[in-house]
């Protein structure tokens, strides 16, 4: 059996670095003369069977002929290559990634129309956990968010009070343990994905349904993630407001944290799939984020260095 290095991304989208990941499958490169490809794998995490289904549609990947997967801890791993790189994904079922993975893909929601409408890419400079809350007493100190600010139909007292938004341990190995919010994308491949993706095509139409204009890809922005998904306008605008960030979904701190923690570069690239407040765009919309951000992590991917060549 071979030992396997792994680059785990998420669709979404984060990648990240080469890490050491022993696995009980062949290495389908063949060995030969003494010698074998020490190469890197890049591991997919999918959330949804929507973006399995944009993987599949896609064409670029092959199921490797000899192992086309492995069940791992009740977990299918797919293994093959997309674009003639070697990966494996796997679909995790559900919203929230496993901390010894690094690298989801998928889709988020947009919170403001200025940045981001259904269809397009976003590749945010830094993620926030937005889920850790302080709950203040009533009659306290006021928090960052307070609820009397939403009352309807008029702002008023409110005894839910208020709510600071906390910050999460960030453990490195020989490091003291840091307070962070924001978890930024790695510079040097933040400025890659820049050059690769400034003109890839995204598609605008999908079942005979287009969106009302054509998918972009947004750069420079910041997002949130959570255990909770926001389609509350309210919310959404606040978010903007107070944190300026575009989007939202609830994987992307999680597998940013693990990165980190980890010390391995990452970037995040997430389709939106709809507008906070909004009208639903329909399933096409949603699916087209997913493609979409499939597609930019397809290209991305392509600017990752090629294997090299070890002798025993």
């Amino acid at each position: 059996m071979s030992s396997v290095n792994l680059v785990v991304m998420v669709v979404g989208l984060l990648v990240l670095a080469q890490q050491s990941f022993q696995m009980s499958l062949r290495n389908p490169v063949a060995e030969t003369n003494n010698c074998k490809i020490d190469f890197t794998r890049l591991g997919l995490v999918l959330t949804s069977d929507t973006n399995e289904q944009a993987l599949q549609d896609s064409g670029l990947f092959t199921p490797d002929a000899e192992t086309p997967y492995v069940d791992i801890a009740g977990r299918r791993f797919h293994i093959g290559t997309l674009n003639a790189r070697y990966i494996v994904y796997v679909k995790i079922g559900g919203n929230s990634i496993p901390y010894s993975w690094n690298y989801s893909f998928g889709s988020a929601g947009a919170l403001i129309y200025k940045k981001s409408s259904a269809g397009d890419v976003s590749v945010p400079l830094a993620i926030a956990f937005t889920g850790a809350w302080n709950w203040k007493k009533f009659g306290s100190e006021e928090g960052k968010l307070i609820f009397g600010e939403f009352n309807y139909p008029e702002n008023g007292e409110n005894l839910l009070a208020s709510v600071d938004y906390d910050t999460i341990k960030l453990f490195s190995k020989g490091q003291s343990p840091q307070d962070v919010f924001w978890l930024p994308s790695t510079t040097s491949w933040y400025s890659v994905a820049t050059k690769v993706l400034q003109d890839l095509e995204l598609s605008q139409c999908y079942d005979g349904v287009c969106l009302p204009s054509k998918p972009k890809i947004v750069f420079g922005t910041k997002g949130s993630s959570s255990d909770s998904y926001i389609k509350n306008k309210a919310y959404g605008d606040f978010l903007h407001k107070a944190f300026n960030v575009s989007t939202a979904d609830q994987e992307s701190a999680a597998v940013a944290w693990t990165s980190l923690s980890n010390e391995k570069p990452f970037i995040v690239i997430r389709g939106a799939s709809n507008v906070a407040g909004a009208a639903s765009p329909g399933s096409q919309a949603s699916y087209l984020a997913s493609y979409n951000a499939f597609l930019a992590a397809a290209k991305f991917i392509e600017s990752i260095p090629t294997p090299r060549l070890a002798c025993e």
